[in-house]
């Protein structure tokens, strides 16, 4: 299905999107393929800090934690969470394939209204993880993905926001590298998509991408601590 360029795959969009159900069929398919491949989820916390804030009678993580303080803890734990993938793919060297990554984050904070400079420092941070060397961006109709989100009733996401998180993710800067595809489809349909496009893709891996287990070693040193700096610096001004 994909050379052995195709390293690490991401799969980017809205919640409700299905990027964890395609994610997690991607892998088993790899696997079942032969290829050493496993699903990684790239989580901000926010689902998390909404349960918790149920529990104390709050509406949502925003309203337990306030707006910035949840988006400075989402950015770090999703840069962890990304660390930590790479280092387990460099490791065991194995196909990762992501459900979200850093683009993500910029989607998620201008979506919610965090000033430019939220960003660029959040871009600074993440700069240190090498790009996917294939992104799918799932592209679905917001009131389907609200309508998936109610029926699997764990959570609640209001149209408005995400209207404004889709157009957030087809504003960022690398959307023109996304490989976009038509996620109002059936699950099988869906994966059928990214099967053919993953394979369409299999040589098109940039150079760069073929140095990501160099880059991605490094992460075990002076890059965690550089990055802790700076969303500490973030952190330290969202107080």
């Amino acid at each position: 299905m994909s050379s052995p360029e195709h390293r690490t795959i991401a799969l980017v969009g809205i919640d409700g999107s299905g990027k964890t159900t395609q994610a997690r069929l991607l892998a088993a398919t790899l696997a079942g393929a032969g290829r050493p491949a496993a699903y990684r989820q790239n989580a901000g916390g926010r689902a998390w800090f909404g349960r918790l804030a149920t529990r104390f009678g709050r509406r949502d993580a925003e309203d337990l934690l306030g707006r910035r303080t949840m988006l400075l803890a989402e950015s770090l734990l999703r840069w962890l969470a990304i660390a930590r993938t790479l280092l387990r793919r460099a490791v065991r060297r194995e196909v990762a394939v992501m459900d979200r990554f850093a683009y993500c984050q910029y989607a998620s904070l201008r979506a919610h209204g965090a000033a430019p400079a939220a960003e660029r420092r959040a871009r600074l941070a993440y700069r240190l993880f090498p790009r996917p060397d294939v992104t799918f961006f799932m592209a679905v109709d917001p009131a389907v993905a609200q309508e998936r989100i109610l029926r699997r009733g764990t959570d609640t996401e209001s149209l408005a926001y995400l209207t404004a998180a889709d157009r957030a993710y087809r504003a960022l800067p690398e959307f023109a590298d996304f490989v976009v595809i038509d996620a109002n489809r059936s699950p099988e349909e869906i994966q059928d998509q990214i099967k053919f496009r993953l394979s369409r893709t299999a040589e098109q891996a940039q150079p760069a991408q073929r140095r990501v287990r160099v880059r991605t070693l490094v992460l075990a040193g002076v890059p965690v601590v550089a990055g802790a700096a700076v969303l500490g610096w973030q952190l330290a001004e969202s107080l």
